[in-house]
C-alpha cells in the first residue's frame, strides 16, 4: 500500500525577511463559520489515496497548489480525523499543530503575499463520518456491498483530504484511488488511466475545471461501468451503476443524454468536459447529490425527476457557484424549477400548476418557514424553503420579465459566471439589469420577504 502525501507545491520559492502573520482559521460563512480558511487561493489539488475495504484503512496523498493572499507565518487546512505523518512546505519541513478539526501548517520560513506555494503532508487511519447539522451524514460512507461513498456537501470533504473547505475557493483536481482488483474507484472529471499492481488497481481522475470541495467525490465498488456513449453535443457519458441496481434504472439512465439536450437547450452550453451519473446501492446515501460531472444517486433516491434535478445542479451550483452557504437557493431553487420545467415539457403538470399547489399550502406549512435568501442556521440550508420557494421566486422572475427574456436571461447569468462563485446580491442585481427595472416585488416579498405571501 502506498505512502500518501498532502502536498501544496511552491512554483515560487520562498524569500526570508517577510513578517508574516498566522491565516485565519474559518471564513466567517454566516452558516458555517468554521469551514474554509484565511490567507490563501488553491489553485489545485491532487490526491492520491489507497483503500483498504478489508480494515478500513485509507492512506492519503494529496497536492495543492496554492496562492498566498496575504503575507504568512502559517496557514489552516481543514482536516477531520486521521493521523498526519509530517508535513513539508516548499519541501522543507514544516511545523505541524492539530486543534480539532483545524490542521496548521507554520513552515520554515514565511510566505509572502502573491507567492505560489507548495504543503506537502503524509496522513492515513480511518475515515470519519460527519453528521450534519440537519441530521445527515457525510464523508467517509461505507455502503451496505462493503464499497464506500466519499460525499462532501456541505463539511464532509475534510473528512478523507485536506482542504481549504469552503465553496468560494475553487479549484482544479486530480485524484488517484488505489483499490483491490475487481473493484471500481470512480471519481469527478475524465479517466485519464487504470494501472494494475499486485492485485490493487489504480485509477487516476482529472477534472480539468475549477471545482469546489464539497462537489468532490470518490466512489468505491463492484459497479458496472458504461462508458461508450456521448450526448447530442459530443460530451462523453461514464456511468457507473451498482449491479443491482441496474435493471430498476436503466430506463432512467438512458434519459440522461437527451436531459442534457434539454438542459443544454434551455440553460446554455454544458459546463464540463464530461458527464455520467453513479446509482450506488441502496441507503448508501440518504440523499442524491450533484457531485460535479457525474452525480451520486443511491437507488432508493433515484428517479428521472431527481435526475434532471441533479444534473441542473452542474450548471447551477457546480459551474455558478455560491458565495456562502446562505446563497444556497441560487442553487436548489433553479435545480428545483429544472423539474418543474421538464414536466411542462413532457407532458406533466405546468410549473405555474406546481406553483399554485406549493402557494395553496397553509401558511404554517414549512415552505414559509423563513425566505429562501435568509436560511436562519446551518441545519436550515436544506430545508423545504430553499428548494421550495426558492423555484417559487424563479417562477415570479419568469412571470416579471416573460418567456422571450426568461431563458435569454438565465443563459446571460450562467454565462457570466460560469466557473466562478456569485452571490444572491449579484444574482438581484444581475436580473435588474437584464429586466431594465427593478424587480423589487420579487425580491421584497418572494425572495426575502417572511411568512406566505398574501397574494400568489
Amino acid at each position: 500500500m502506498g505512502v500518501a502525501l498532502f502536498t501544496v507545491l511552491a512554483v515560487t520559492a520562498c524569500t526570508g525577511g517577510v513578517s508574516g502573520t498566522p491565516g485565519a482559521a474559518g471564513t466567517r460563512d454566516p452558516l458555517f463559520p468554521k469551514l474554509g480558511n484565511d490567507g490563501y487561493d488553491v489553485q489545485h489539488y491532487g490526491l492520491d489515496l489507497d483503500y483498504d475495504p478489508a480494515s478500513g484503512r485509507l492512506t492519503g496523498a494529496a497536492t495543492i497548489v496554492a496562492r498566498a493572499t496575504k503575507d504568512l507565518s502559517a496557514f489552516d487546512l481543514d482536516f477531520a480525523g486521521m493521523d498526519v505523518r509530517d508535513a513539508t512546505v516548499d519541501d522543507e519541513p514544516a511545523a505541524v499543530n492539530r486543534a480539532g478539526d483545524e490542521l496548521t501548517l507554520r513552515p520554515g520560513e514565511d510566505l509572502t503575499q502573491g507567492e505560489t506555494f507548495t504543503a506537502r503532508v503524509r496522513y492515513s487511519g480511518s475515515p470519519k463520518t460527519i453528521t450534519d447539522p440537519d441530521g445527515s451524514r457525510e464523508g467517509w460512507l461505507k455502503s451496505p456491498d462493503g464499497g464506500v461513498l466519499a460525499l462532501g456537501e456541505p463539511a464532509g470533504s475534510m473528512a478523507w483530504f485536506p482542504s481549504n473547505n469552503h465553496p468560494r475557493d475553487k479549484a482544479t483536481y486530480d485524484i488517484k484511488v488505489t483499490v483491490p482488483d475487481g473493484l471500481q474507484a470512480v471519481s469527478n472529471g475524465q479517466l485519464q488511466s487504470t494501472a494494475h499492481n499486485g492485485g490493487r488497481t489504480t485509477f487516476s481522475w482529472k477534472t480539468a475545471e475549477p471545482m469546489a470541495t464539497y462537489l468532490a467525490m470518490v466512489a468505491i465498488g463492484p459497479y458496472e461501468i458504461d462508458d461508450k456513449g456521448t450526448t447530442k453535443s459530443g460530451i462523453p457519458v461514464y456511468n457507473a451503476i451498482d449491479p443491482g441496481a441496474k435493471a430498476k434504472t436503466a430506463e432512467a439512465v438512458a434519459q440522461l443524454p437527451d436531459i442534457l439536450d434539454w438542459e443544454e437547450y434551455n440553460f446554455g452550453p454544458y459546463p464540463f468536459s464530461s458527464t455520467g451519473v453513479i446509482v450506488a446501492p441502496a441507503k448508501s446515501a440518504a440523499y442524491a447529490l450533484e457531485t460535479q460531472n457525474r452525480p451520486v444517486m443511491p437507488l432508493d433516491q433515484f428517479d428521472t425527476s431527481t435526475l434532471v434535478h441533479e444534473l441542473a445542479h452542474q450548471w447551477f451550483g457546480d459551474s455558478v457557484t455560491p458565495a456562502t452557504w446562505r446563497d444556497m437557493w441560487l442553487n436548489e431553487g433553479f435545480a428545483q424549477y429544472a423539474e418543474w420545467l421538464w414536466s411542462e415539457d413532457h407532458g406533466g403538470v405546468s410549473a405555474q400548476q406546481r406553483f399554485d399547489t406549493e402557494y395553496a399550502k397553509d401558511e404554517d406549512n414549512e415552505i414559509w418557514a423563513f425566505p429562501p435568501a435568509a436560511p436562519p442556521t446551518a441545519a436550515d440550508v436544506s430545508a423545504r424553503p430553499v428548494y421550495v420557494r426558492g423555484a417559487m421566486v424563479v417562477h415570479k422572475i419568469r412571470e416579471a420579465v416573460g418567456d422571450a427574456a426568461f431563458y435569454p436571461l438565465l443563459q446571460g447569468w450562467l454565462r457570466a459566471h460560469r466557473h466562478a462563485n456569485a452571490s444572491t446580491t449579484d444574482f438581484t442585481r444581475f436580473v435588474d439589469e437584464a429586466a431594465g427595472h427593478r424587480l423589487s416585488t420579487v425580491w421584497s416579498t418572494w425572495l426575502y420577504g417572511d411568512g406566505k405571501p398574501d397574494s400568489p
